[in-house]
């Protein structure tokens, strides 16, 4: 076996290659804002390398629940742009909506199988 499918048997993940999700977890009973929120931060972020697309997604057993999933190229790419001076400032307005009940607000996460 060569390349990826030996990579992802073997346990270990090359995350230099290949697709990354980062999810970002929020909670609020302010639709309304989150909604607001999203569509500006996702609008400051057209154009960013390697970004290739996000969605808002809401909890269909909690409605105060919101996941933002986002695709990347790679982590290479989402690295420069999370390590980049507009990292912050560009994701600002979906800031007071984040989840931080379970530790972590977010996960990032590399695609090793697709179906």
């Amino acid at each position: 076996m060569t390349g990826s499918a030996a990579t992802a048997n073997s346990g270990a993940v090359d995350q230099s290659t290949g697709e990354v999700r980062v999810l970002l977890y929020h909670r609020t009973s302010d639709t309304d804002g989150l909604t607001m929120g999203y569509r500006e931060v996702s609008r400051r972020l057209a154009g960013v390398p390697g970004q290739l697309g996000n969605e808002l997604m809401r909890n269909v057993h909690d409605p105060d629940v919101f996941v933002v999933s986002s695709r990347w190229s790679s982590l290479a790419a989402f690295d420069a742009w999370e390590q980049g001076a507009d990292h912050r400032e560009s994701t600002a307005d979906l800031r007071p909506y984040r989840d931080v009940a379970n530790g972590m607000p977010f996960g990032v996460f590399v695609v090793v199988g697709t179906h």
